[in-house]
């Protein structure tokens, strides 16, 4: 059985974004939709004051809005719609269980131009090992015909084997047939610090094995994905604010988080930290060990 894309869906025009872009993804793996929409009654109903005949007119309202818009936009999509019951990280959770994609909305920060990670989407990130996908709200012109996809921008430590990262990464690209650039940030070893003098040889000679790692570590997957032109780059410095810079102008961009269990919350990581609050693109946020 094909997995499907699930879309998180509350009647914000960020949601409507990411219905959009979930549909365009789920045709494009050929899979069908399911839109889902958690009633949180009464814990914390949609709006404030809102009784529960009205936050279950609120699901239907905007449930209804992301169909009628995907079918328009896509009417050969097999499209469904679910309204569930409980709290919306962990239904949106357990709704993705069985799904090869979770999309969810993110508000822009100003001039950041970048997410602001709610509460929902933070634990469903940490509930969840489906990758999931955050999109903002943007003006989008209507869709006319198939659009050219543009490059996916991928993060990479080369000192973890982050091979679900990977896949995800080529996976996507094939499907799209669109340039893969997969980004490294590095630092000098930290006995430089205390060096009587610093020889620039060294830090080249550290580049160029940095560099080679990273070519070595892509390389069967080029060889698994020979149809995905993949560029490479190692930047010098912290890799948060290297990718975002990297990631400008990208259509997607795919970084990991660490599947850790703790009662304390999600651990993103810096890296995945600064790239879902900063960059403007798509992020697929990809679990793994």
């Amino acid at each position: 059985m094909k997995h499907h894309v699930t879309v998180g869906v509350d009647g914000s025009p960020e949601s409507l974004s990411a219905a959009r872009w979930g549909a365009r993804e789920a045709a494009l793996r050929e899979v069908p939709l399911r839109l889902v929409h958690a009633v949180d009654w009464p814990m914390s109903p949609a709006i404030p004051g809102l009784g529960r005949e009205g936050a279950d007119r609120w699901a239907d309202e905007a449930l209804t809005e992301a169909l009628d818009d995907v079918r328009r936009r896509h009417p050969g999509l097999e499209v469904s719609t679910r309204c569930l019951a409980g709290r919306p990280a962990a239904a949106l959770a357990a709704e993705a269980v069985d799904a090869g994609l979770l999309v969810l909305g993110s508000r822009g920060v100003g001039g950041l131009v970048g997410f602001l990670i709610g509460s929902v989407s933070m634990s469903t990130l940490a509930a969840t090992e489906t990758p999931v996908a955050l999109v903002r709200a943007a003006g989008e012109a209507e869709e006319t015909g198939p659009t050219p996809y543009g490059e996916i921008v991928l993060g990479v430590d080369i000192h973890e084997a982050a091979d679900r990262v990977l896949a995800f990464a080529f996976e996507e690209a094939a499907r799209r047939g669109c340039a893969l650039r997969a980004v490294h940030g590095w630092r000098m070893p930290s006995m430089y610090q205390y060096a009587p003098f610093f020889d620039p040889d060294d830090e080249r000679e550290v580049g160029r094995s940095v560099t080679q790692m990273l070519d070595d570590m892509l390389l069967p997957w080029r060889h698994k994905f020979p149809s995905v032109r993949v560029t490479h780059q190692a930047f010098v410095g912290s890799a948060g604010p290297q990718l975002v810079q990297a990631a400008s102008g990208a259509d997607l961009v795919v970084v990991g988080r660490h599947l850790r269990r703790s009662p304390l919350g999600s651990h993103l990581g810096p890296v995945a930290h600064a790239v879902l609050h900063h960059a403007t693109a798509p992020v697929a946020v990809i679990a793994h060990d």
